[in-house]
């Protein structure tokens, strides 16, 4: 993955060299390979190049077309070849992927922008109507972050310029903090952890004008017209392997050797038998896919169905080959007893950890065995599976949504034969299965917040009314008019998908790789979302076309693989399982919380909290340690002089003794050369 960076000076005055060494300081151990600059008319453009094909290797960027418009491309253009012919054979076969988008946005303009399909983040500077805009691909597996100030807008693909360089504090984005706070649901896929700062949304553009209203417009979506019946279920699976064969083709587009990450499960088996596949037959782009793998193998004598490496062993079996195994029992002994560290200690202010993500712990052995892997031979791109279960039918096979199709469609006689069909496999009666479909049509499931919430009694009550939303998995209610009930389904579970990546950051310079997700291709999707619900999960059947297809092609084993529900003899998840000196001593805390001062956390009900876990008194651990680190990284955001001071609101968790502490608050040491900037009395928006 490549790294671009901009920023436009509204007065036509040039960025300060210090400022543009500065940034390029930040990009560079992300591009390693080379770098390029524009400048002029107030604009700087920089480019860091990470290679990953042959045609990268003799990119020029920023890419500067006859028309005068910059260009900045990070990413895999997957239709190069087509592109190449509908531009009328104007380019060669082996041009760059800057220069095919670049004669496209030529010839084309915006519009050009739903011809691209692979993984992408792209920048145009326009100086004919001095513009700027910025899209992303249609899933959002790339990031291009911006910021539009009252006298310069900049955007990069990663936050850190943008927030250490900024010369201002920022308020934290609470809906930000909501969905980081609930893995499960992921914030909304625009939003950063800085009110003011947004990723551009996945299939959308951004068009930055000085002096004018901003624009954020999709340019294209999955249409929920789009229909695909055949009268066989022979040709849904020609149709399928074709499309997946052509996904995974795309993602092996490599001057180097590809890593294929092999789980054991489905999706990533899938991905490395086609790969074979097309390699045997030529149609691979890349020398040679290896693998690499982790599993447990501590309850294999109780439950072998525990133990991944029986199902990958069969993948390499029929490929002949052994990739890298990891056995996470032998990391286990080897680690032994890590000492821990401090939660005070997670977030080094030697460097910004731009999101909840601590910067200051030593690897551990799963990350070092891992990156050795990929040195050892050179990968520069890792295939992964993610995004499969939510296209091909993963999970408890339910005819829920097929019969709200039919339902919406009126196929009354379909209905009934279906869920007689559905009612025999499941043993159970016709009516309970045909209200469940039907309920959905009237009311959103009365889940009023995510269990982690309702777990966790020191989150401010008023927080958590306010993002009920997010809390809830920002959800909708499937609608009987309009598109297809299994197509707002999968429309849902994409939203899920661009929530997911929008928090998924790109492997850093610790771990230099560009990671592929073949279950993400927008052809293959495309497919999927097309045809009829009774293809992907079948009567009691899950994943049922993605079985049919690839028998012969992946080891039977592994389609046939029936996983069990296994539960390891250890404690219980609720229970507190680390020792009362794991958790902070109230000296260590202070008697100012950040997370309290924003408005996210109760105080009195987190101290509370936190003095029963170190009496060892039962409660929830895992939202203990998320609040934790959210603590200390606002206090390192503070230290760094990024974070505003927000005003403590009377309401929950307020108290007279914590005002008057207000004027003796201890700020964090700040970086060497770093001043102050913390504003005192800001309010927090709420985004």
């Amino acid at each position: 993955m490549s790294v671009q960076f901009g920023r436009w000076n509204f007065d036509g005055q040039s960025s300060e060299p210090e400022y543009v060494e500065k940034v390029s300081a930040i990009l560079a151990p992300y591009g390693p390979d080379g770098n390029g600059k524009y400048s002029k008319a107030g604009v700087t453009i920089l480019y860091h190049a990470f290679h990953t094909t042959k045609e990268s290797r003799r990119e020029v960027q920023p890419h500067v077309v006859p028309s005068g418009a910059a260009l900045t491309w990070d990413g895999v253009l997957d239709n190069r070849k087509e592109l190449i012919g509908e531009l009328s054979g104007s380019l060669p076969a082996d041009s760059t992927d800057v220069a095919i988008v670049a004669a496209a946005y030529e010839k084309w303009g915006g519009k050009c922008l739903t011809k691209l399909i692979g993984d992408w983040a792209l920048s145009i500077w326009n100086p004919a109507d001095r513009s700027v805009l910025l899209a992303r691909d249609p899933i959002g597996t790339r990031h291009l972050y911006y910021t539009f100030e009252n006298d310069y807008v900049a955007w990069c693909t990663i936050l850190d310029p943008l927030v250490q360089l900024a010369g201002k504090t920022f308020e934290i984005c609470r809906e930000y903090i909501a969905g980081w706070f609930v893995p499960p649901v992921f914030p909304a896929p625009h939003l950063t952890p800085y009110v003011g700062v947004h990723d551009v949304p996945p299939s959308s553009f951004v068009q930055l004008r000085q002096g004018k209203r901003n624009t954020v417009a999709k340019y294209w979506d999955f249409d929920p017209g789009k229909k695909i019946r055949y009268r066989t279920d022979t040709e849904y699976e020609e149709h399928f392997r074709a499309v997946f064969a052509q996904a995974v083709q795309r993602k092996l587009r490599s001057d180097r050797p590809v890593l294929a990450e092999l789980s054991g499960g489905m999706d990533s088996s899938a991905i490395v038998s086609m790969a074979d596949a097309l390699l045997a037959a030529g149609r691979g782009d890349c020398p040679r896919v290896d693998t690499i793998s982790w599993y447990n193998d501590t309850y294999d004598h109780i439950e072998p169905d525990s133990n991944d490496l029986h199902w990958i062993s069969k993948v390499e079996e029929k490929r002949g080959r052994v990739g890298c195994h990891i056995n996470f029992r032998e990391l286990k002994a080897k680690e032994g007893e890590r000492p821990r560290v401090p939660f005070s200690s997670l977030f080094g202010n030697d460097r910004l950890a731009a999101t909840p993500m601590p910067n200051n712990v030593p690897p551990i052995e799963f990350f070092k065995q891992y990156k050795d892997c990929v040195d050892l031979q050179g990968h520069r791109i890792i295939l992964s599976g993610i995004g499969g279960d939510e296209t091909t039918g993963a999970g408890l096979p339910t005819p829920t949504i097929e019969i709200q199709d039919h339902l919406a469609r009126a196929r009354f006689l379909t209905l009934i034969r279906r869920l007689n069909a559905w009612a025999s496999r499941m043993k159970s009666p016709r009516l309970p299965l045909l209200w469940e479909a039907m309920r959905e049509f009237l009311y959103v499931p009365l889940v009023d917040v995510c269990e982690a919430a309702l777990k966790t009694p020191w989150l401010s009550p008023a927080f958590v009314r306010q993002y009920r939303s997010v809390f809830r998995g920002y959800p909708s209610r499937i609608k009987l008019f309009g598109p297809l009930p299994s197509f707002q389904e999968h429309m849902d579970r994409l939203r899920h998908n661009r929530r997911f990546f929008g928090v998924r950051s790109s492997p850093g310079p610790e771990l230099l790789a560009e990671v592929r997700y073949p279950f993400t291709d927008r052809d293959f999707r495309e497919f999927a979302y097309a045809i009829p619900r009774e293809q992907v999960v079948g009567v009691g059947k899950r994943r049922y076309l993605l079985k049919r297809a690839l028998a012969g092609i992946v080891p039977d084993e592994v389609l046939n693989r029936r996983r069990k529900a296994f539960v390891p003899p250890q404690a219980p998840s609720g229970s507190i399982t680390k020792n009362s000196n794991t958790w902070p001593s109230p000296e260590e805390i202070g008697t100012i919380l950040l997370a309290s001062s924003a408005g996210i956390v109760d105080r009195d009900r987190f101290l509370e909290a936190l003095e029963n876990a170190r009496r060892n008194a039962p409660i929830p651990a895992q939202e203990l340690e998320h609040t934790l680190t959210l603590e200390f990284w606002l206090r390192h955001l503070a230290a760094l002089g990024v974070l505003n001071r927000p005003a403590q609101s009377r309401g929950s968790g307020y108290s007279s003794a914590f005002e008057r502490r207000q004027n003796s608050f201890p700020v964090p040491p700040l970086a060497a050369g770093e001043r102050p900037k913390l504003v005192a009395n800001q309010r927090v928006s709420a985004s």
